[in-house]
């Protein structure tokens, strides 16, 4: 038991080392509190990293970037930093967000809120960085790309409210970009990690994992979506991304699906075999030209 809890310690202290580390690899960039200003989160520090498009190839588009670790920590580096600069170069403001997680004790809805939060703040200073407030999407990964999903998929509800925040921004984003994501909590498939520090130990229920698999809550004005996943894929099941393309199908929503046969989990944007083989980042590329986001 002694050995056990010394593990659990360690686990803990290497998690909050990176945490660090990697905060501190992004402080060169503006930043701002998710939650500046809003008196009943003032203890909340989580942080909205900033990368603005230069002047000289501002597309006006902007992109949310979630990174993954299971709605239990982030990975920052290679899912946010890496894909910040990727965006930058070809014309998009880059706003990576560090959204709560279990790792704090945090469940839903304290991720979609902190998501809502980072559209209205991208789209309320949308002049200040040059930015087409109806070019603003988001991408994620593994669980990140199950947040942005339910952020298009359930963008019409105003999870702001119960902090006192009304705005007339639209909170949705325009277009969706899910990475090896995190979609179905049906036994069969679901990351059991993701949908309890999602969910809460307390709270798996039938009813909260329909209502968590995105597969099954998909309106019929979703915006745009990229899906991507591989074969291979030792961490969520494949398997997430098909039932996720069936259901985009079924309601004819605009989408796009790759699924390679190897790749992979928690490549990210990050320089690797897989990313230069694939040219993955290029057929996202491509997909992002094709519904007039970027030239």
């Amino acid at each position: 038991m002694l050995k056990l809890y010394s593990n659990v310690k360690v686990k803990r202290l290497i998690i909050f080392i990176i945490t660090f580390i990697t905060h501190n690899l992004v402080f060169s960039q503006s930043k701002v509190r998710v939650w500046d200003g809003i008196e009943s989160m003032k203890r909340e520090k989580k942080e909205i990293f900033i990368y603005p498009a230069s002047p000289e190839n501002n597309t006006g588009a902007a992109v949310i970037i979630c990174p993954g670790g299971s709605y239990h920590h982030l990975g920052i580096p290679h899912e946010g930093v890496k894909s910040a600069e990727w965006f930058n170069k070809h014309g998009v403001s880059a706003f990576v967000l560090c959204y709560r997680t279990s790792y704090n004790g945090d469940h839903h809805p304290a991720m979609i809120q902190d998501f809502q939060r980072c559209m209205q703040f991208v789209k309320e200073n949308a002049a200040e960085y040059g930015i087409d407030t109806t070019k603003v999407g988001a991408i994620g990964y593994s669980a990140g790309g199950h947040l942005v999903t339910m952020a298009a998929a359930f963008g019409e509800q105003n999870f702001l409210k119960e902090m006192g925040i009304e705005t007339e921004v639209n909170l949705r984003p325009d277009w969706v970009a899910a990475i090896y994501p995190v979609v179905s909590m049906q036994e069969e498939i679901a990351h059991k990690r993701s949908r309890k520090n999602l969910i809460g130990k307390k709270n798996l229920t039938q009813e909260n994992f329909d209502k968590f698999s995105m597969e099954m809550q998909i309106p019929d004005d979703m915006p745009p979506i990229y899906v991507q996943a591989s074969k291979d894929d030792d961490v969520v099941d494949y398997r997430n991304s098909v039932v996720l393309d069936k259901a985009l199908t079924d309601k004819n929503i605009n989408h796009k699906f790759l699924l390679f046969e190897t790749g992979g989990h928690g490549y990210g944007m990050k320089d690797c075999e897989f990313s230069r083989q694939s040219k993955w980042q290029d057929s996202l590329l491509q997909w992002l030209k094709d519904i007039n986001i970027v030239k």
